[in-house]
């Protein structure tokens, strides 16, 4: 079987990479050399979370983040919230059917007294829009409907069964509806009924808004009548407390009747009326900015539930999309290889690529980069006392330089540099390196750790490109430290840089990064791969052992002559060195 021919001089005694894929195997997918230990940690005591992995190639300890109850109550609350929108959704959807089959069934009334009635009773108002008067047998009490093409619908025989004045009653209270914007009102509030169902303030406030509107829909007719007209309205109002409610128009349309509790409050409301309309008025207007006002506090929750920050919208054009599924048998993963001298990417799982995760250790590169700006440290003197706390990882139990902390994967180094130079500045660096979603609000010992900080794996090659080339406005020397504390070896003019990076949750991994880059004597590799973890046990293990079918040389690749399965680890060279020497370095 013919090699590519970059195998067959690829520095692997220099480059370790025996022992690289033993740590790749080990660190995600379970295989003999995995070191399982036992730990518990918080910010200041390693002893909340356990579980690390321990090669004599890169030392990417990783501490298993203990998460329980609270992410199981979050998602748990999401689908909750969701399932009540789509409810109401359905019953809003339901609604719209009964309506559209209420406008069929009505009927245009041919009475030319009632149409003359219409016209004066609009004109009183002062509504400029016309409104379009049926009747239909589906109704017990009048509705109005509409908002561009208003409707104003009787029951069947509205004309015989009640008296001219009766009628005029029901045409006043219709148009002031549609004068004060009552059905646009209602629209609004059926919106932010389905977002915030959960709410009960806003169910409270619905209900007030409701009812101060129909007071205010009265007072307006009111105001049209004289002191004699207000009994018989009032009695007209009653006239419809007996009559059945179809609540499946509410939210859609609004009318003289109510339950029996409404039309009570609002006779009461008549019987005192004193000719000033003015306050009931303006208590809905307040309590609707009220509303207002506590959606406006409500909407970063539905916001951050709702975010589409997960995702990094990536627009390049010069994009070559790679067929790499049958590598990443039985796991979720993508891999990204941008070629500096031809401007081109290679990405495999292009959704995935884009998608971001937790970067895990691989924050490091810029935790040391934005330390050596602020004078944390320097590239001379970068050492850091070990606080004389045991962690689980005997590199650890020591006094660290930067170049040994990248190395070992020093967590608590790292956090020290975070603590020196602060939230705020650490914040406003991310931000101008624009690093992800930069969201740092998981707290400064655990943020990178399956946290709030999140970034693509696209974006950790832009990254990688800008931070080699000093696009990223870092001084030099700092950028120079930082190659050097992430540089693996070079073989014949190649240089290899990287920087790996583990997620482990509940004693599981779940993430696992790769990243860095390859130096040539004319050329700059750029890469990240990364993997999530979804199978466990003898199941992930079969997944990976069918994941590179009649692989060339994999005996060669495991640094052994006997029957060693492909892993994962395997997966990850070979589709790394397969695109190296597909672009002949």
């Amino acid at each position: 079987m013919q090699l590519p021919p970059l195998i067959s001089f690829f520095p692997w005694s220099s480059f370790r990479l025996q022992e690289l894929l033993h740590y790749f195997k080990s660190l995600l997918f379970g295989g003999s050399t995995h070191t399982d230990q036992s730990a518990t940690a918080n910010q200041k005591n390693p002893s909340d979370f356990v579980q690390a992995h321990e090669t004599s190639a890169w030392h990417d300890f990783a501490l298993s983040v203990n998460k329980t109850a609270p992410d199981l109550f979050f998602k748990m609350a999401v689908a909750v919230w969701l399932v009540g929108m789509v409810f109401l959704i359905v019953l809003a959807i339901y609604a719209s059917c009964r309506i559209h089959k209420l406008k069929k069934s009505a009927t245009e009334m041919q009475d030319r007294q009632i149409d003359e009635l219409l016209k004066s009773c609009t004109l009183a108002v002062g509504l400029k829009k016309k409104v379009r008067l049926r009747e239909t047998p589906l109704l017990a009490s009048p509705i109005t409907l509409g908002i561009f093409k208003p409707y104003i619908l009787l029951p069947a025989k509205t004309d015989k069964s009640f008296s001219q004045n009766e009628l005029k009653y029901v045409l006043l209270h219709e148009l002031c509806h549609q004068k004060n914007k009552d059905l646009l009102v209602n629209y609004i509030m059926w919106l932010l009924q389905t977002i915030y169902w959960f709410n009960p303030l806003v169910w409270h406030s619905l209900k007030k808004i409701h009812s101060d509107r129909e007071l205010a829909c009265d007072a307006s007719v009111l105001e049209l009548l004289d002191e004699n007209g207000y009994t018989e309205y009032g009695q007209t109002i009653i006239h419809f407390a007996m009559k059945k409610q179809v609540r499946t128009y509410g939210q859609f349309s609004t009318g003289i009747s109510g339950t029996k509790q409404q039309i009570k409050q609002r006779i009461l409301y008549i019987a005192k009326y004193s000719g000033k309309a003015g306050f009931s008025k303006w208590k809905s207007k307040a309590i609707c900015t009220a509303l207002a006002l506590l959606v406006l506090c409500l909407t970063p929750l539905t916001a951050a539930i709702a975010s589409p920050n997960d995702v990094y919208h990536f627009k390049g054009e010069n994009v070559v999309d790679e067929d790499m599924a049958s590598y990443f048998s039985g796991s979720d993963g993508s891999f990204v290889l941008y070629d500096s001298a031809k401007n081109q990417y290679h990405v495999y799982n292009r959704p995935m690529s884009e998608y971001r995760v937790s970067p895990d250790s691989t924050y490091k590169i810029y935790s040391g980069l934005i330390a050596l700006e602020e004078n944390v440290i320097s590239p001379a003197k970068s050492e850091r006392n070990w606080n004389g706390i045991n962690y689980p990882f005997k590199a650890w139990n020591k006094n660290h330089h930067l170049a040994s902390a990248m190395h070992d994967s020093v967590n608590w180094y790292f956090q020290n540099l975070d603590q020196e130079t602060g939230t705020a500045k650490l914040q406003d660096h991310f931000h101008r390196i624009q690093y992800g979603n930069e969201d740092l609000s998981g707290g400064l010992d655990t943020y990178w750790m399956e946290s709030s900080l999140k970034i693509s794996p696209i974006e950790q090659v832009q990254l990688l490109h800008a931070f080699e080339e000093n696009k990223l406005g870092f001084d030099q020397r700092n950028t120079d430290a930082i190659k050097d504390a992430i540089f693996i070896n070079e073989h014949e003019q190649r240089k290899l840089y990287g920087k790996t990076g583990t997620g482990t949750v509940n004693g599981k991994d779940v993430n696992g990064w790769f990243i860095g880059f390859v130096k040539t004597a004319d050329n700059t590799y750029y890469f990240a791969l990364n993997l999530q973890s979804k199978k466990r046990g003898s199941q992930w293990q079969q997944s990976q052992a069918n994941c590179l079918p009649d692989i060339a040389g994999q005996t060669y690749l495991l640094g052994n002559t006997g029957t060693h399965q492909p892993n994962g680890s395997a997966c990850v060279l070979w589709i790394f060195l397969k695109h190296l020497s597909n672009h002949r370095l």
